[in-house]
């Protein structure tokens, strides 16, 4: 829940970056100073296996190229439609992982708060309706390496290498789109605040949580990122819902509260089984 509210409060301030930086500047400013504090606080080591190096490697590509994808999406999209979109790519892991009929009922309900969250009367522009879809492609296969990454180096050193490949790979995109501008005093204010809660922080306590939830169960309750950005949205950048997203909020917030549960409880009959 902290990486769900620090991503959205991030993409909500950067739409301060955009008209300065545009979304792949915003993108490199991010990774690269999330990588510096990182690096900074895990001190990871260059020497890892060829396993555990691959894997580094495929986590920061994807979250590269989620970024990109996703700050397209949002310079084009309302912050809950983009996030809703987004949220197909969890979806799809939280519905391939179900093996009980709840599962499949808690998954479906979340879909239906999808559903209902993206109905707005207005037509969503489509570029950003596919940068959106990417992202969430991006962000489903994430999931599944950030799990594996999180088991092979469990203390956060994989984060900080993984997010520094992601770094140099914007890198050269931002400085087409941005050039020196990245380097003002006041964009890189916002931008260190930008890393700090998108980036540090959720990314930190994602890797905490796939270590203790299975992939299924983390991609259910990232389904709650689609009724948080339309509230970020509502209360910080002005963007109003209709009834119907305000149902699509309750159904996601469910969704999330009953797979957490259903998991608790599935959880603690096998520990009474064991003993």
């Amino acid at each position: 829940m902290g990486g769900v509210l620090g991503l959205q409060c991030g993409a909500a301030l950067t739409t301060r970056l955009y008209p300065a930086v545009g979304p792949a500047g915003v993108v490199t400013l991010r990774l690269c100073l999330a990588a510096l504090v990182l690096t900074a606080l895990r001190r990871p080591r260059i020497r890892v296996d060829r396993a555990t190096l691959g894997i580094t490697v495929a986590a920061g590509t994807l979250l590269a190229l989620h970024h990109l994808a996703y700050y397209e999406a949002v310079d084009r999209l309302p912050l809950g439609a983009a996030t809703t979109l987004e949220f197909l790519g969890p979806f799809a892991i939280a519905l391939c992982g179900s093996r009980r009929v709840t599962d499949l009922l808690w998954a479906c309900l979340a879909a239906t708060g999808v559903v209902l969250l993206s109905h707005s009367g207005v037509a969503l522009n489509v570029t950003g309706a596919v940068c959106a879809a990417v992202a969430g492609c991006c962000w489903g296969g994430y999931i599944l390496v950030g799990k594996r990454l999180a088991e092979r180096v469990p203390d956060g050193r994989g984060l900080a290498l993984a997010v520094t490949w992601g770094a140099l790979l914007s890198l050269p995109y931002g400085v087409v789109q941005a050039g020196t501008r990245l380097l003002a005093p006041g964009t890189l204010a916002v931008a260190a605040a930008v890393a700090v809660l998108s980036s540090v922080l959720p990314y930190t306590f994602h890797l905490e949580a796939l270590r203790r939830l299975p992939p299924r169960v983390f991609g259910v309750l990232t389904s709650l990122e689609p009724a948080v950005g339309a509230l970020i949205g509502l209360f910080l950048l002005g963007q109003h819902l209709a009834a119907p997203q305000w149902v699509g909020v309750g159904a996601v917030a469910l969704a999330a509260v009953g797979a957490t549960r259903t998991e608790s409880g599935a959880s603690a009959e096998l520990d009474r089984a064991a003993a």
